[in-house]
């Protein structure tokens, strides 16, 4: 169990990890707390965005739309590497899924298969969008798998988590394929190196 990191102490977590990060908006309070509890914080969660153009992702995610208001992640991370912090707190990106697989994360264990929607995510993962179409085909730049990685690997550093806190969508919640073009394990490979 983990208390959220403060807007300050997240910032700092990302650039320390040599990260570049583009503050939008009043990230530093742009959150969903109307809508329930923020935290305890049991791992981070990688989504892609299915969606091209960074000023456009950006404005998205920090936004939302009609049927899902944002912020919709605490970060975007650009093709090239760049990491937009767009809300500090709940956000609307990982909704219902397995506890199971929650009980796996905060275990740090290999996940079962998700098969149910039982449990809020909002409330207990960070959660990072990257900008891609998620077709299986557009490209994954070297500058944005690296930035994923430290990002997801600075969340880890500074909660004091290893590789197996985080997670994919698809690992979460049934019917989900994001993020997709690249495996979670192959992922977690690289944030377990980063973290030694």
């Amino acid at each position: 169990m983990a208390v959220p990191l403060s807007a300050a102490r997240f910032l700092e977590a990302l650039k320390a990890e040599g990260l570049r990060v583009v503050e939008v908006g009043d990230w530093k309070t742009h959150n969903r707390a109307h809508m329930g509890p923020w935290g305890p914080v049991h791992g981070v969660m990688v989504h892609h965005t299915a969606t091209s153009g960074t000023e456009s992702t950006v404005r998205l995610c920090y936004n939302g739309h009609t049927d899902l208001p944002g912020p919709l992640c605490h970060g975007l991370i650009a093709k090239d590497g760049t990491v937009h912090l767009v809300g500090c707190g709940r956000a609307n990106h990982a909704g219902l899924g397995d506890g199971d697989v929650l009980r796996a994360v905060i275990a740090e264990k290999r996940l079962p298969p998700d098969g149910a929607t039982d449990t809020d995510g909002n409330q207990v993962f960070y959660g990072f969008e990257c900008e891609n179409l998620g077709d299986g085909k557009d490209p994954w730049p070297p500058a944005q798998t690296a930035a994923l990685e430290k990002a997801a690997a600075a969340l880890c550093r500074a909660h004091g988590w290893n590789e197996r806190s985080v997670i994919g969508h698809l690992e979460w919640q049934p019917g989900k394929v994001d993020p997709r073009g690249f495996t979670m394990d192959a992922l977690r490979e690289r944030i377990g190196e980063r973290l030694k």
